[in-house]
């Protein structure tokens, strides 16, 4: 194990310092900085290497994490990435995304703070990177068969991943103009630069990976083509169908998505130029749903330079401590100050979205709120609490519905189910040589399970190719997270 007194000698965590926020907002360059190795050893050190190590449920990676944290503690780098790697493909993504639910899940977090494993994860992959451990492996044969994969968002790239150093060849399609789905253009770069995605899918294609970006499977080509060229496919488009908000005003000018907005200033950060973007500049900004889309639209509409930013969430505001029926190891609902939250803003909650009120050219100047209210189990707003908010631009960050569905159940005859691709517990869907993996069949979820998801899938995939497998499958289609 690590430091045997580890846990005794230091009690509390130690996370690695942010830029600060003056600094921050000024730029699109990520928050965090490099923490202190010495820290970061120590924090290793707490980890008790648990006769049952509850850290391994709570991730559905089942990341050996008490043998990486013995291997950062005892200083050997390359032994920690190597022992990484084995389960995760993209530590930098997840060490930087993730919300950690196997700190949930920490024994130590029963009675002192919990290890901090996402930040021991993050440093073991940027460790791996500026030393040039993060080398291709290619397959030693090819199997012939061929492989396409629909999507290039995580589920995607780690289906591929795997299938492709299994000895398929395989080919990721995406239909947008470069390769990385959400994690290009959904999240905002002062979350995740984008060369970390760069680095990885260099090491992708040296490994034999074909990209092929800018291609809309069931428009360029139909998925009856892609089927007739391909042995198999791994649908991984995940679950883009943005929730509605029917309420009085939603067409107005100035009401938006908000991953139409995050997408915009993804671009225009890569250097794209976008006509007619989408800004907070000098405006109002209302940003509806508590998540960490609704965040992410936060700490964009400060650096673009809004005037105020408010929240609004129709549910209260969650515990700030572990609820009672969210006990340990469980994932819990807590209050949560994200970064970007950390930046100003005010945040209110019990918030009923009424109306989007309209100035006299059709453009949104405020939103009616009321307080929430919960009559036989369903939230409304309660009347005579109405009162106005100023609001220039409105994003709407209430989550997601599903799949998109038209072309793939229209062209492939693929059944859907509550918003999802339908499919067996071994990510199989009712066409014959068609899988799903990540949110289009989960439903949209954490990036840890996309990863979980892409992995296993591909091993289901290359059991349906060549009769058995030698790849993992941590998590099966059925499985749920751990959360009450």
């Amino acid at each position: 194990m690590a430091d045997p007194r580890g846990f005794l000698k230091t009690t509390q965590r130690e996370v690695a310092p942010k830029r600060p926020v003056s600094v921050r907002i000024l730029d699109w360059k990520e928050i965090g900085e490099l923490g202190d190795k010495a820290v970061l050893r120590r924090q290793a050190g707490r980890c008790m290497d648990c006769g049952v190590p509850f850290c391994h449920q709570g991730c559905p990676l089942g990341n050996l994490i008490p043998e990486f944290n013995d291997l950062t503690w005892r200083g050997e780098g390359r032994a920690a990435s190597d022992r990484l790697h084995a389960t995760n493909n993209f530590p930098e993504l997840t060490g930087r995304l993730c919300p950690a639910p196997c700190e949930s899940s920490c024994v130590l977090g029963i009675n002192q703070p919990a290890v901090t494993i996402k930040q021991v994860e993050q440093a073991i992959a940027v460790d791996a990177f500026q030393n040039g451990w993060i080398e291709p492996h290619p397959p030693a044969r090819l199997t012939g068969k061929t492989v396409a994969v629909v999507g290039s968002g995580p589920a995607g790239l780690a289906a591929a991943q795997q299938l492709t150093r299994a000895g398929h060849t395989v080919a990721v399609y995406e239909r947008d103009d470069r390769i990385g789905g959400l994690l290009r253009y959904g999240i905002p770069d002062f979350k995740l630069e984008k060369r970390t995605i760069d680095q990885r899918l260099a090491q992708m294609q040296a490994e034999g990976t074909r990209f092929r970006a800018g291609v809309d499977i069931g428009r360029d080509i139909t998925w009856d083509a892609l089927r007739q060229r391909f042995d198999a496919i791994v649908v991984a488009t995940g679950a883009m169908v943005p929730r509605q908000l029917a309420i009085p005003g939603r067409d107005l000018a100035g009401v938006h998505y908000a991953m139409e907005y995050l997408t915009q200033q993804n671009r225009t950060v890569a250097g794209t130029s976008v006509s007619s973007q989408i800004t907070a500049a000098g405006k109002h900004v209302v940003v509806l749903g508590g998540g960490d889309t609704g965040a992410d639209c936060i700490g964009t509409a400060h650096r673009q330079g809004a005037l105020s930013v408010t929240n609004l969430a129709i549910g209260a505001q969650p515990p700030s401590d572990r609820p009672d029926h969210q006990p340990w190891p469980m994932h819990p609902a807590i209050f949560e100050v994200q970064s970007s939250h950390e930046e100003g803003g005010e945040r209110t909650y019990l918030a009923s979205t009424v109306e989007f009120v309209s100035n006299d050219v059709g453009e949104v100047r405020a939103i009616l709120v009321a307080e929430t209210e919960i009559v036989d189990g369903v939230r409304q707003p309660k009347p005579g609490t109405e009162r106005e908010i100023p609001a220039d631009l409105v994003l709407l960050a209430l989550g997601f519905t599903g799949a998109e569905d038209e072309t793939l159940a229209g062209q492939l005859g693929t059944d859907f189910s509550r918003g999802t691709v339908s499919r067996d517990a071994d990510y199989a869907t009712s066409t014959e040589g068609v899988f799903v993996a990540g949110d289009a069949g989960r439903g949209a979820s954490l990036i840890v399970w996309a990863i979980a998801e892409g992995r296993a899938a591909a091993a289901a995939v290359d059991r349906y190719l060549e009769g058995s497998t030698t790849l993992p499958s941590p998590v099966r289609a059925t499985d749920l997270p751990i959360r009450a």
